[in-house]
């Protein structure tokens, strides 16, 4: 077979050289047609989009062209030509055909009827050869594009903060642990705790559940940062808002208030989300299509609306008005509880019809690090609240005065021996400063409309559950 450039898929559909020879690589979708001619829908993964390929049968032989069924792999050479076919522009007329693999159709489990989403799951290592998670997984790579040319453009610095860590940096507990030691012969000291100073770090250590403590200590130096990586929590949380492994932006910034904070935060959603809709609109609407008919207009509500701040005692509020009206909640809600996500969905949704920042929220229901307001019951703190999932980000401004994270941090019981490093920022130059977190996966359940966040990630890890 003559081996000329290769041309991608999305290339060749948008090309009008009628007439001249291209060579297009990709896997079979599908193949029908009659003994004399057969038409083969190629994908290579760049596009949504197949490109059909005319066959002629007698120029091929039927012995040669059996192989090729859905799922196998070839390499065609033909002529560019414009498509009479419905729904596409141009084919390519087959002059050669290499067969690089193929797909035993009795065992190939990617057949042409549909499948469901909890079945892909289980073959996790095919489904990107799927329509449906081709689409997401190109949106997954825009977004993680559009994060870093969004800080990019703004001057951040883009910091790699540890996935092996000393400290919790939520006071969780809740942690994979990373050890060398013998798990069947653990060594006890005289009080009956495990002797982790033979351990590789010589200390406990824990996959990290945030990049953010050493995220601050990065902004107090470089001003603008931001972290992309992934983070883990160890929580027997099986559900479809849940990963054990995902993936966190954490941007901090000296000398931002609560409010920058919050400019900040809307800009960068609106940013990803209007990058979704110039950069992926064909994954998108057919994700719109087949799994959220709703999504278009649910995006694009978002990026058209400003953001309305409230403070959570005034949310709290409109939620009890809304329950004296008639309004069923499934969970209850009084000043000092936190919002679950069908608050939070109300608030945006039904009351207000825009996102929400909402703001300002009981100190006891939130993390030792935010700062503490004049009132000494709320602190500094703000989460964006989405149409459909509830809170996206949350946020807030850090406590900068030394002796008031101290303290809090001791009443939270966070041990000062865990996070002496943290403190002497508070110690050696103190400053204002603020950040938040977005779970990247959690953009994406909006950006694609999946319903189950393990549907936006290559190889989700959940409990019981660390497969391919």
């Amino acid at each position: 077979m003559e081996t000329g450039k290769r041309t991608k898929i999305v290339d060749a559909l948008k090309q009008t050289s009628f007439g001249e020879k291209i060579n297009i690589k990709g896997w079979v979708r599908t193949r029908r047609g009659n003994k004399n001619v057969n038409f083969v829908a190629i994908n290579d993964g760049s596009t949504i989009n197949n490109i059909q390929v005319v066959v002629n049968v007698e120029l091929f032989g039927e012995e040669f062209l059996k192989p090729i069924t859905t799922g196998a792999c070839v390499s065609i050479i033909g002529t560019l030509t414009e498509s009479l076919g419905k729904g596409q522009n141009v084919e390519i007329q087959a002059s050669e055909i290499e067969i690089y693999g193929t797909a035993d159709p009795e065992t190939y489990p990617l057949q042409k009827k549909g499948h469901s989403l909890e079945f892909l799951r289980e073959i996790a290592h095919l489904r990107p050869r799927t329509n449906t998670f081709g689409a997401v997984f190109r949106i997954r790579h825009n977004m993680a594009m559009a994060i870093h040319s969004f800080f990019h453009e703004r001057g951040f610095v883009y910091v790699n903060t540890p996935i092996i860590t000393g400290s919790d940096c939520e006071g969780a507990g809740q942690m994979f642990q990373v050890t060398t030691l013998n798990l069947y012969n653990l060594k006890k000291d005289e009080k009956g705790s495990i002797d982790y100073s033979q351990d590789f770090f010589g200390k406990q250590a824990s996959l990290t559940v945030s990049g953010q403590l050493e995220g601050e200590l990065a902004a107090l130096s470089l001003g603008e940062i931001y972290t992309f990586g992934p983070t883990f929590r160890a929580e027997n949380s099986n559900t479809p808002r849940h990963l054990s492994e995902f993936w966190m932006i954490e941007p901090e910034m000296a000398f931002y208030e609560i409010e920058d904070n919050m400019e900040l935060a809307e800009d960068f959603v609106k940013y990803c989300i209007r990058w979704a809709l110039k950069n992926c609109k064909d994954d998108i609407d057919f994700l719109c299509e087949m799994y959220d008919k709703e999504l278009v207009e649910r995006l694009n509500f978002v990026v058209n609306n400003d953001f309305i701040r409230l403070t959570y005692t005034e949310g709290i509020k409109i939620l009890e008005e809304a329950i004296r009206n008639g309004q069923k909640f499934e969970f209850p809600i009084d000043w000092g509880t936190d919002l679950q996500s069908e608050h939070e969905r109300y608030l945006v949704e039904k009351h207000f019809k825009k996102p929400v920042i909402l703001t300002d929220y009981p100190k006891e229901i939130k993390s030792f690090y935010m700062k503490q307001n004049e009132d000494g019951k709320t602190v500094r703190a703000m989460d964006v609240l989405f149409p459909k999932i509830g809170e996206i980000i949350g946020g807030s401004q850090r406590e900068e005065d030394y002796d008031k994270l101290r303290n809090r941090a001791k009443e939270m019981n966070v041990p000062e021996k865990d996070i002496w490093w943290y403190l002497d920022t508070r110690r050696f130059g103190t400053a204002p400063h603020s950040g938040f977190g977005l779970g990247f996966e959690r953009l994406l359940l909006f950006v694609t409309g999946m319903a189950n966040i393990r549907d936006v990630i290559p190889f989700p890890r959940t409990p019981n559950n660390a497969e391919f």
